[in-house]
């Protein structure tokens, strides 16, 4: 496996994780706002995880 499928496969669960959270959130938001906020924390945290492998994937690209 190389690098880019490796980006592209923790870009993935991490996708999965980040819809969990924000689900999670949501369905907080009514009984439990603590718990909201720090799903939507967490998820924030992740989505910049994410952000940052795009940058990884479309940089690699620029050289193939």
């Amino acid at each position: 496996m190389n690098r880019v499928d490796s980006i592209k496969t923790d870009q993935h669960r991490l996708s999965q994780r980040y819809k969990e959270l924000i689900e999670q959130a949501y369905n907080f938001r009514q009984t439990d706002s603590a718990l909201s906020d720090i799903s939507e924390y967490r998820a924030i945290k992740l989505l910049h995880k994410l952000n940052r492998l795009k940058y990884l994937i479309r940089d690699s690209n620029i050289y193939e």
